[in-house]
């Protein structure tokens, strides 16, 4: 653990904005101390200690139970875009028999990488998965938040038909998984008041599954240099009593120095690759822009002529204009680096983050390559689960699936004697 944090890691860490920190100085709630070179705000370890939501940092982590599968562990996964959560399972030791995904030039990419996977192109409403019934032992999906009708008080398997959700639970009441795992963006914990998120839950209860409280996962806590945060939700079939520890956060912070150059995460620097350009007019703008900057940082008539209508919004407005610093994780990418709203420009060159960049953030090796037009591949990173963050849920799930058939086979092994234990502690 370092002695001290910047203010942007803390806003990170603990998931509020800057001007909260602020106000948290000046109320006494915390104390900030000045960097030992440049002078800056910081904040020293030992008092994030209060905070509860870092109190793993504080502590040694638990001891994990070995994350080696002891069987073949088989997925199906729905929505699977590019391939980041599918390549993270694997790497966690988990097996895909099948990835369903609508869109062609991310099903070229699975294909380009995994010729052995078995993709299905097209329609998700088109694919029986009944085949698979008693032979799958998880299923996921990245379903897309869609707002749900109620006609009534409950809401149920049925009253979900036309969503994408509808689907992946379909595919858990025709397979019947061990566990199902479904991910999305943040806001699906609010959307709709929080109605949708829970009627989610309720559907996958109708279908036999107790479903964990939905937990946002911070992707700078997996070894991803990213502020991304992706909600999971766990559901575990009734009939098994199989128990589920969510992955352990990681101490160790990473930046995008350390996705781009040779370090901690990567052998090399990073490969070169095409990627977009802004046009000289607005080269002219960012290259005012120092790292960690934004359009604040322009002067005032510049600022006005740039951004227009947007100057007058409420709001800070921070993606415009912005320059990502080298010593922090980068802001969360998006399907279009260049975009006025949510510009991604790299630290020192006056350029959006090149494909294989992006593809770095996101935890992709090097070696994973992505098909379609330039706009495509942006678009099939910047939907991603980062692939660090998918195998710390992998192997969450394996430990999981290790304790439920180690179980099982004891029981088959010595039933008599976990009969008496059972009956001497009733």
């Amino acid at each position: 653990m370092k002695p001290y944090y910047t203010v942007s890691e803390v806003a990170d860490m603990l998931g509020v904005t800057k001007e909260t920190l602020r106000r948290w100085d000046k109320s006494g709630k915390l104390t900030p101390a000045r960097h030992p070179i440049n002078n800056y705000r910081v904040y020293l370890a030992q008092n994030l200690a209060q905070f509860e939501r870092l109190g793993f940092m504080f502590h040694e982590p638990l001891p994990v139970a070995d994350e080696t599968p002891l069987r073949e562990y088989k997925t199906i996964e729905l929505f699977a875009g590019a391939g980041g959560l599918a390549l993270g399972l694997e790497k966690a030791g988990l097996s895909n028999v099948l990835l369903s995904e609508i869109e062609p030039s991310a099903c070229k990419t699975l294909r380009k990488n995994r010729s052995a996977w078995n993709v299905k192109e097209g329609d998700v409403a088109q694919i029986d998965f009944t085949p698979y019934r008693g032979k799958i032992d998880v299923v996921t999906g990245g379903f897309p938040c869609q707002a749900f009708s109620y006609a009534g008080k409950g809401f149920g398997f049925e009253d979900a038909r036309g969503t994408l959700f509808y689907q992946f639970a379909r595919a858990v009441k025709e397979s019947r998984p061990l566990i199902c795992v479904g991910e999305n963006v943040r806001g699906l914990l609010q959307h709709d008041n929080g109605k949708t998120i829970q009627s989610m839950i309720s559907v996958l209860e109708e279908l036999g599954y107790d479903v964990l409280p939905p937990r946002l996962l911070k992707a700078i806590f997996h070894r991803v240099p990213q502020k991304r945060e992706r909600v999971f939700i766990v559901g575990i079939r009734r009939d098994t009593g199989l128990l589920f520890d969510w992955p352990q956060e990681n101490k160790e912070l990473f930046t995008v120095k350390d996705a781009l150059k040779k370090g901690r995460l990567y052998g090399s620097n990073v490969p070169d690759s095409p990627g977009q350009a802004y046009p000289k007019s607005k080269r002219e703008v960012m290259a005012m822009i120092p790292p960690g900057g934004y359009w604040r940082d322009l002067p005032l008539e510049i600022q006005k002529s740039y951004m227009k209508g947007s100057f007058h919004l409420k709001g800070g407005k921070t993606g415009i204009a912005r320059r990502i610093s080298w010593d922090e994780p980068c802001l969360t990418l998006t399907c279009a680096p260049a975009q006025k709203q949510t510009e991604r420009c790299h630290p020192e060159e006056t350029r959006p983050f090149t494909v294989r960049e992006y593809a770095r953030i996101q935890t992709f090796p090097d070696e994973w390559e992505f098909a379609g037009s330039l706009t495509a591949q942006y678009t099939q990173i910047g939907n991603a689960v980062p692939v660090n963050l998918a195998e710390a849920m992998g192997k969450a799930v394996v430990r999981a699936l290790n304790r439920y058939h180690a179980a099982q086979q004891l029981l088959a092994e010595q039933p008599d004697t976990i009969a008496a234990e059972r009956a001497t502690i009733a």
